[in-house]
């Protein structure tokens, strides 16, 4: 809690709030107080109290405000305290993903664009800084951390793109992969997680990674996360937020399993006090068996102790994934409302969180584990299906080469 701390005092009449300071945050559709709803001026970050209400900032202000299932706004306050209520507007992001390159191409952008004017989409997820390592749009970050110039720029004009999606009013979340970050490693081997002989590890697609465990390797992520913050997207998305599913290999502190949860954990804090100004959720991918997994995997996530470092979660529920099934299904692919809907069900009994704080990657490819059979109509609306009737913060689809279609989708 912040210094203007969290107040349940609320003075009705008319709208206006005479006692003390005191703000408030309502739904805009019934006008009740949202209580725990991200209240921010500057670095000083407060949550509302039962009612909605919230002490005012010493000398008034812009007030950024958001909450789960809701699109985040902001207000202004006065020294005594608020005129009006601040009002957010509910919301689900329902979002399909776009590569830098889907993003750049008019061939794969516009087609997803014009999902969003006839269908229930609303949202892109895009590659701020994607699995290559550049960001995906011009930008000075990669001097500014010693990286140099970008050398491939995916969407030239991406930041008028932004602008002009903003404008619009597509829900925009920013996709960034951190530690899996081949440029950098490259530019500073001292940097990347080595192999017991001190060679550079090199992953299944030969791309390095940078040691979690060294602080100075996390300014590329979080610089580009503040930039993105800026030019106006709604949510930061961390991606590979976690250390190589590989065994054996060597990093700057012992690989254990307290030490990776607390990397992992200390990042995330970071990245919190880094983009809090902006008003933006702060969310993160996981692996869908994390859901299930008691332990962290290896990689350092746990999700009880994600879910104390972000706002939004977002288990990547593809059925191809689930190698081994889950309990009571051996074959994933044949039961993608139980996956879906089961996974989350397990994460919301593990951390406690309300159901809308979750946000689930939902599979729109072929399969490549099991039968090879194609997701569409019948397996997309399945899985949308049991997110919705889970009550998630709405899905995300996910189709690495940006194509995509009506199937499963309600059109408007």
């Amino acid at each position: 809690m912040g210094r203007w701390a969290a107040a349940i005092v609320w003075a009705a009449g008319g709208g206006v709030l005479w006692a003390g300071g005191v703000c408030r945050v309502v739904d805009a559709r019934t006008g009740s107080g949202i209580a725990g709803a991200v209240v921010t001026v500057g670095r000083e970050v407060s949550r509302t109290g039962a009612d909605g209400g919230f002490r005012a900032p010493p000398g008034g202000g812009r007030i950024g405000m958001r909450a789960a299932g809701y699109r985040r706004g902001w207000m202004e306050a006065r020294p005594e305290g608020c005129a009006f209520a601040g009002k957010l507007q509910p919301f689900r992001a329902k979002a399909v993903y776009l590569t830098g390159y889907g993003f750049g191409v008019a061939g794969l952008r516009e087609p997803a664009l014009g999902l969003l004017g006839r269908t229930e989409l609303n949202g892109l997820v895009i590659d701020v800084k994607g699995d290559r390592g550049w960001i995906s749009y011009p930008s000075e970050v990669g001097t500014r951390v010693g990286l140099g110039g970008q050398k491939v720029v995916p969407a030239p004009r991406g930041r008028e793109m932004v602008q002009d999606l903003r404008i619009r009013g597509v829900y925009l979340i920013g996709r960034i992969v951190v530690f899996k970050d081949d440029p950098m490693a490259r530019a500073r081997p001292e940097w990347a997680v080595k192999r017991a002989g001190g060679e550079v590890y090199l992953d299944r697609e030969g791309l390095r990674w940078l040691d979690p465990f060294r602080r100075e390797a996390w300014e590329y992520a979080l610089a580009a996360a503040e930039e993105a913050a800026e030019l106006g997207f709604d949510e930061i998305q961390f991606d590979y937020l976690r250390f190589p599913d590989q065994t054996g290999l060597v990093f700057a502190q012992p690989d254990t399993a307290e030490n990776r949860k607390r990397a992992i954990g200390d990042f995330l804090e970071e990245a919190r006090r880094r983009l809090a100004r902006y008003n933006v959720t702060v969310s993160a991918d996981i692996f869908g068996y994390v859901c299930w997994n008691e332990g962290e995997m290896g990689i350092g996530q746990r999700i009880e102790e994600l879910a104390r470092g972000v706002e939004m979660l977002s288990p990547m529920l593809y059925p191809s994934g689930y190698q081994y099934g889950i309990p009571g299904f051996r074959n994933p692919v044949a039961h993608s409302y139980e996956i879906v809907r089961l996974s989350l069900e397990k994460a919301q009994r593990r951390t406690g969180w309300a159901a809308v704080r979750f946000r689930p990657w939902l599979q729109a490819f072929r399969d490549y584990g099991f039968d090879r059979r194609r997701f569409g109509a019948v397996e997309i609306g399945l899985q949308i299906r049991a997110a919705e009737e889970f009550g998630s913060g709405g899905w995300m689809l996910w189709n690495s080469r940006n194509q995509y279609s009506e199937e499963g989708l309600r059109t408007r």
